[in-house]
């Protein structure tokens, strides 16, 4: 019995530490005129600050 409650604890611990995340994506064009792409995995409060410093 003691083993079945410890891994729930460690379950609702992971879950109450999980962050929600977002993959933003940024399209820099190269001097030759292609594309290249760019990604990182911010938390979805950061996303706005993310954003603004990109077009900046």
């Amino acid at each position: 019995m003691a083993k079945k409650q410890s891994f729930g604890d460690k379950v609702r611990k992971q879950k109450a530490e999980a962050r929600r995340m977002a993959r933003v994506v940024l399209a820099e064009k190269k001097p030759n005129g292609q594309y290249r792409f760019r990604q990182k995995m911010v938390d979805v409060d950061e996303v706005q600050k993310e954003l603004q410093a990109a077009r900046s």
